[in-house]
């Protein structure tokens, strides 16, 4: 029994890895995280640019507040599907996540999940390119070069440790900003940073935007990505 994360990119199938690919046609049951049954997700889309065997399962929940119930039981329920797999004979599960399954991806949860049912199964996962590589690449943005330092944080739960991120970070990135975005634009300016800031929203899907964080104005959607560098003087100042 093996169950595999993949990561399938910020949203744009030509980002996927070879090896994702493979894995995605091979494995006996590939599953796709989605808000509710009726509607497609964003991993599903890059998914379905591959192959057509895909099932939904109601997981990706943005709830706020920790573990809610909602959420315990849409990662059990998840978990329930792949362990039925596997009693049907399924032997390997792939589960479809974007960007990076190690990087703040709701497959960690149901790993866990799984592990507890059935402790024999051998869990994988396959890297994929994270919003702020894509971001980076598409903005000419250099993440870090020498010994700078990168911080990466999430900003769900408010701008605080952005800011001290900023503090101690040579090149800082804020995932999921959205809700707080306008304070997120105050920080920046506080700080005398806003200048070579730049934000990317729906990377990779229609109607994506990458522009500068000044011209930031009320709030952007949950999952934006912004990048604030290290200020760079010289060639090589930071070897």
């Amino acid at each position: 029994m093996r169950l595999i994360g993949i990561g399938v990119g910020p949203g744009d199938p030509e980002l996927v890895t070879v090896k994702a690919v493979r894995i995605l046609r091979e494995a006996d049951l590939t599953l796709v995280p989605v808000m509710a049954l009726d509607e497609p997700g964003r991993a599903e889309s890059v998914v379905r640019a591959y192959t057509d065997r895909a099932e939904r399962v109601v997981f990706a929940l943005n709830d706020r507040g920790g573990v809610t119930p909602r959420r315990a039981a849409a990662w059990d329920g998840a978990a329930d599907r792949v362990v039925r797999a596997f009693d049907e004979g399924a032997g390997t599960v792939a589960f479809a996540t974007i960007g990076d399954p190690n990087v703040y991806s709701t497959f960690t949860y149901l790993a866990q999940a799984v592990r507890e049912r059935r402790p024999a199964v051998t869990v994988e996962t396959v890297p994929g390119i994270t919003a702020m590589q894509d971001l980076a690449s598409r903005s000419g943005t250099v993440l870090t070069e020498g010994a700078e330092s990168l911080g990466l944080v999430p900003l769900t739960g408010g701008v605080e440790g952005f800011r001290e991120a900023l503090q101690t970070c040579d090149t800082v990135v804020a995932y999921k900003f959205g809700s707080v975005a306008e304070e997120v634009v105050a920080v920046l300016k506080e700080t005398g940073r806003i200048d070579d800031a730049v934000c990317g929203v729906r990377l990779g899907l229609p109607g994506e935007e990458i522009r500068p964080a000044r011209d930031l104005a009320g709030p952007v959607p949950y999952l934006s990505t912004l990048i604030v560098p290290s200020s760079r003087v010289s060639r090589g100042g930071k070897l």
